[in-house]
């Protein structure tokens, strides 16, 4: 009696939460859960992993600032307006020099973005692992993980950086000459006009191929080219949520446009954990779609990491897919029970293993090894007369009849022609 009052004071102070498939439960059942569930969940790893990745960023934050600062002094310094109105001293027409000094400051500030993104690209390869592994729901040790993201990812890391800052510099230099050549004058603006506006788009798809050159870069091994082919093709066909998800993981450096409060609100966001929530944010959403149209064609790739789905069926995909069905075989493996599935012999006095006495000799390892295989031989002789018995062969039914409908649809798919998926990433 002193017992049962043990256990029930026991469930009562503990509750259900010692249930397994109440703790199941409480996972994240998509990934709008799950990037909640990691950001609360490891919110100072977040942290110490932003201020990580600031550190490798602080001297390409420093050329922005300092070119931007120069440029804000220019107003001061030189009379663009003299020569509009009354006033002393006079200057003579200053037409064109406004945008001749700023042509000049933005070649030092694309110079110095190649020269600095080097060492930027140092904190995006550690960053980018960190919250990659945090996406899938993995053990992180923040100094570990992030120098191992730097051996693994720096190459890819750098050449996205590279592809995306040059691309910038080529195209802001096209744009600053075009407003150069409109303030000297032209009869024929229009052509400038297109160059601006066409340099402008180019400007924002290679950003927007770059973040796709990241998220494909930390998963997955492939070329130079084959990465920049498939961010092109992520870029276009996903359009619409790539907008949608970027503006969502800028939030906090978009509150460094609007001045004021929201300046200062900006820089504090970024400095606790900018870097790291956009990298969450787009990584998470790149998960998802990895997951969908990726993962299940890679051999020994995991469909929805982190995600528990009720209903047995992949929490992303919705549908039969190679990876899915994968892991439901491999979860119909696991949950066919050897203890239910066949018959096991009760114990029997009768049977026992040969006792070695202290002082041993080969007669008595002999009679050792018949003892253990007489039990063998009994138990199995009693497992094939029994196999017929009702609860056998309905408990084992259930699951030979879901894993031939499973080999089924992989066999179906298998006649699919596909094209060669990429590698996964080491991990």
């Amino acid at each position: 009696m002193a017992q049962k009052k043990k256990g029930l004071i026991n469930r009562l102070l503990e509750g259900k939460e010692r249930s397994e498939e109440y703790a199941r439960s409480t996972l994240p059942t998509n990934r709008w859960q799950l990037f909640w569930d990691v950001f609360k969940g490891n919110f100072w790893k977040i942290v110490k992993a932003n201020l990580l990745t600031i550190l490798f960023m602080l001297p390409m934050i420093a050329v922005i600032v300092i070119i931007n600062l120069m440029k804000g002094a220019q107003g001061e310094i030189y009379p663009f307006g003299a020569n509009v109105g009354g006033g002393y001293p006079f200057y003579p027409a200053q037409q064109g020099m406004a945008e001749s000094l700023n042509f000049n400051l933005n070649v030092f500030l694309y110079v110095g973005l190649i020269i600095t993104s080097f060492i930027a690209s140092v904190g995006l390869a550690g960053g980018m692992y960190v919250v990659r592994n945090m996406v899938w729901t993995e053990g992180i040790f923040v100094a570990n993980d992030f120098w191992r993201g730097i051996k693994l990812n720096y190459k890819n890391a750098l050449q996205t950086t590279l592809f995306f800052i040059i691309i910038f510099s080529v195209c802001g230099a096209l744009i600053s000459l075009a407003d150069l050549t409109l303030a000297t004058g032209i009869d024929k603006p229009v052509w400038m006009m297109i160059s601006k506006v066409t340099s402008y788009i180019v400007i924002i798809l290679a950003g927007l191929m770059s973040i796709w050159m990241i998220a494909l870069g930390v998963n997955y091994k492939m070329s130079f080219f084959l990465l920049l082919r498939n961010s092109f093709l992520m870029t276009v066909g996903t359009f619409p949520q790539t907008i949608f998800f970027v503006a969502l993981a800028s939030i906090p450096f978009l509150l460094l446009l609007f001045g004021g409060f929201f300046t200062v609100l900006g820089v504090m966001l970024m400095l606790l954990f900018g870097f790291s929530y956009a990298l969450l944010v787009w990584l998470d959403f790149a998960q998802w779609l990895f997951d969908k149209y990726i993962n299940p064609r890679i051999t020994g790739a995991k469909v929805g990491r982190g995600i528990y789905n009720k209903d047995g069926t992949s929490a992303l995909t919705g549908d039969d897919s190679q990876a899915s069905i994968e892991y439901e075989k491999s979860l119909l493996a696991y949950g066919r029970s050897r203890l239910i599935a066949r018959p096991i012999k009760p114990i029997d006095d009768g049977m026992e293993v040969y006792d070695l006495p202290t002082s041993f000799t080969r007669d008595d390892l002999k009679k050792l090894r018949e003892s253990k295989q007489t039990i063998v031989e009994d138990t199995e002789a009693y497992a094939l007369e029994h196999k017929d018995e009702a609860r056998y062969v309905e408990y084992n039914k259930q699951f030979d009849e879901r894993e031939k409908a499973l080999q089924d649809e992989l066999d179906k798919n298998g006649k699919k022609k596909k094209r060669k998926p990429p590698k996964l990433l080491g991990q």
